[in-house]
């Protein structure tokens, strides 16, 4: 009981400080990320374990890039016809649900900044000039919703030209200490918090599939194990999420988690050429 009292204390204490945003910001962030928040029950205990860590991670570096000037000779925002569509998948889909931002971070996994923190490593996201995101829902008759519906995710990020070209490989310099990484933090297990870890590991199985260039990056999580008691909890599948460049456009997608990889890489293919008509300069 002292040690579930602890972990409460601090997350009051911890709580105390924070400084909220506006209602309308929270809104703003609550739609983009929404599509984020239905993962497998593996990664959602890992996210969990991560969280003290979370809480005061520096994923910044120098301020948002100022949107530019627009101008008759180049694109700036980024159209919602240049996304993956509903019609791409192989299954019916709801509405997309999406929204365009200004100065957004490039963000590929959310884990992967935790892992270079605790290596006391920079946890840096390029900054963009314009983004745009959306979700692609499996289609519903009754509104009732599992994490298997989510059928895609993609972010779409416009990245100042001086940038862009060296993006993948600050991307492969960012993975390379966390090809191989343990986690331990506290978790909900049962009813109760208990200390656990796991094993992570990122790897890149597929290079220059479609685009200008193009990465494949599997996330793989081991057992969880409970440091109390020695249980495990057998690991969810590998996610594993397409980055893509066209001209000055990165965008990031991930599908459901039982689409094998080719399928990811033709629907990553169908995002690449529909990205051209909106890329500086087009293709």
């Amino acid at each position: 009981m002292r040690d579930e009292m602890t972990f409460v204390e601090r997350l009051q204490n911890d709580l105390r400080d924070v400084r909220w945003p506006e209602p309308a910001v929270l809104r703003e962030r609550a739609r983009r990320r929404r599509r984020r928040a239905m993962v497998g029950t593996a990664t959602a205990v890992l996210v969990l374990a991560a969280g003290p860590v979370i809480a005061g991670l520096r994923l910044g570096g120098p301020p948002a890039v100022a949107p530019p000037q627009s101008s008759q000779s180049a694109h700036v925002e980024i159209p919602h016809e240049v996304l993956v569509q509903p019609t791409d998948l192989t299954a019916m889909t709801d509405p997309p649900l999406g929204q365009a931002g200004v100065g957004e971070l490039v963000q590929i996994d959310k884990l992967l900044p935790v892992c270079l923190e605790e290596q006391g490593r920079a946890a840096y996201w390029e900054p963009s000039r314009y983004s745009r995101s959306q979700t692609l829902l499996r289609a519903s008759a009754d509104g009732a919703r599992q994490p298997a519906d989510v059928l895609l995710s993609q972010d779409v990020y416009r990245i100042a030209p001086e940038r862009v070209a060296g993006f993948f490989s600050r991307l492969d310099e960012m993975l390379a200490p966390c090809a191989n990484w343990r986690s331990t933090g506290d978790v909900l297990w049962g009813d109760r918090i208990a200390r656990a870890e796991a094993d992570h590991r990122w790897e890149v199985t597929d290079r220059d599939f479609a685009g200008d260039e193009a990465m494949l990056i599997r996330h793989t999580i081991t057992a969880t194990r409970n440091l109390d008691t020695g249980a495990t909890r057998e690991p969810a599948p590998p996610d594993t999420t397409a980055v893509l460049r066209v001209g000055d456009l990165i965008t990031v997608l991930t599908l459901n988690r039982d689409a094998p990889d080719p399928e990811l890489r033709r629907v990553a293919t169908i995002a690449a050429q529909r990205l051209c008509l909106a890329s500086n300069a087009p293709c």
